[in-house]
């Protein structure tokens, strides 16, 4: 008996021992992260192995009978996991459970060797918890190896048969409670199957289980392998080997990675936005014609290599003779034309093409005539002042531009914008706003 036992301890140690050489992967999931998960909760289980009276917690005349003999139990079970550290299971078992040589003989007899009992069990159900310990890891979402142990409430239905005790209690079938108590582990093929090995004993609620009265009610043990098949969708892991722990670490790794990417493409894009407003500054505070002004502030860019120039970048009239400039009523003409004609987008400074053609012949008045301009932008007063005033500057300054682009000369032209401050007509209808509305042109 002890060299079956030792055999029994020695290939649960083997398959143990063969189960931790296997990595357990750390597989990443597919699915979003911290969206909800779905698990395989429900399981059966089919078992088979070596039924005796043996128990570790026999005393040492090994209860009523000295000596166990081995014989061959099956079983089965349902469970559903409803942590991942605890479910619930509904077991069956059945086999024959075998001793002789009874304690209450004199030993060493014949009588005592060739007394001997069978227990029929006709049917045993039980309801155990059943914890497991493996998702406790810290480090593996999925265990492929999930020790547990279980322990619950079962009945039975029984017939011990005895041969050569007197006064023994066998011969019929009766009904009684019993404890379950187990230990095992569980190896994970895949997320489908696992293999089942474990270790139950099982307290009787009675002294007659193998049909003689003892001091003591009665145990035996069952020693099974077998295979547990997980039901559920086929993406889904077990909740029996999964850990919460690990995967919260896995799940927030993965998102402080991201976060530190996110991070680090924002610093990029603030350097690059950081180098760009940099190079803006560095053009804007350049001198491409080399005339003394930065680009930013130079109204007139191009000016030729050595030309005098104003504080807006802009050539510096050349000494001449004074001569005397008459503006003729053809002159006039020209220049009221253009203000006739002058309109701007809606609320912008941007001069529309058709009053290109009237600015053109202003423009060639100037350059024949070497005459100069004095600009005055004015508003109504709708919006505020200070809009006003800006939109009126920026008007002025596009009519300027505009005929210096013309070949106008840029420092005989004077742009100034009056905002709503000077009014030629009434604000309060739309006929007066529309008369405010102007780029006054002032030759000279």
């Amino acid at each position: 008996m002890k060299s079956k036992i030792t055999k029994l301890a020695l290939t649960l140690s083997a398959v143990g021992l063969s189960t931790s050489l296997f990595a357990q992967s750390m597989d990443q999931d597919t699915s979003k992260r911290f969206d909800k998960k779905h698990f395989r909760t429900w399981s059966i289980g089919l078992n088979g192995g070596m039924l005796t009276h043996f128990t570790p917690f026999n005393s040492a005349a090994n209860g009523d009978f000295r000596t166990p003999e081995e014989t061959w139990g099956y079983g089965a079970y349902i469970k559903k996991q409803i942590l991942p550290s605890f479910g619930i299971q509904a077991d069956f078992l059945g086999g024959k459970v075998r001793g002789y040589q009874a304690n209450s003989l004199p030993s060493p007899t014949v009588a005592q060797n060739n007394s001997s009992f069978t227990t029929n069990i006709e049917y045993a159900g039980s309801v155990s918890g059943n914890f497991t310990i493996a998702n406790m890891s810290f480090n593996h979402k999925r265990s492929a190896l999930s020790p547990y142990f279980t322990a619950g409430a079962g009945y039975m239905s029984y017939s011990p048969n005895v041969q050569g005790v007197a006064g023994n209690e066998g011969g019929y079938y009766r009904q009684n409670f019993f404890v379950p108590v187990g230990a095992g582990l569980k190896f994970g093929l895949s997320k489908t199957i696992n293999i089942d090995l474990g270790y139950n004993v099982y307290f009787m609620k009675t002294p007659t289980f193998d049909g003689v009265r003892g001091a003591n009610n009665d145990r035996f043990s069952y020693a099974h392998a077998g295979l547990e098949f997980s039901l559920g969708r086929k993406s889904s892991s077990q909740l029996a080997n999964y850990s919460p722990i690990a995967a919260l670490r896995e799940e927030s790794a993965a998102e402080s990675a991201e976060l530190k990417n996110m991070l680090a493409m924002s610093e990029a894009n603030r350097m690059r936005e950081e180098q760009a407003l940099k190079d803006q500054y560095a053009k804007d505070l350049g001198d491409d014609d080399a005339d003394g002004v930065a680009n930013k502030f130079d109204k007139c860019p191009g000016t030729p290599s050595g030309t005098a120039v104003d504080g807006s970048g802009c050539a510096l009239p050349v000494n001449k003779p004074d001569v005397k400039v008459y503006v003729t009523e053809e002159d006039k003409r020209v220049v009221a034309d253009a203000i006739k004609n002058l309109e701007f987008d809606l609320g912008k400074s941007t001069i529309r093409e058709h009053s290109y053609e009237s600015l053109d012949r202003v423009a060639n008045l100037l350059i024949t005539k070497n005459f100069s301009l004095k600009l005055a932008g004015h508003t109504d007063n709708t919006g505020s002042a200070a809009l006003n005033m800006r939109l009126s500057k920026d008007r002025a300054e596009a009519v300027r531009q505009y005929l210096v682009s013309k070949g106008a000369n840029p420092s005989r032209i004077d742009a100034t914008g009056y905002g709503q401050s000077q009014p030629i007509a009434t604000n309060k209808t739309a006929a007066g706003r529309q008369q405010n509305r102007r780029v006054v042109f002032t030759l000279f």
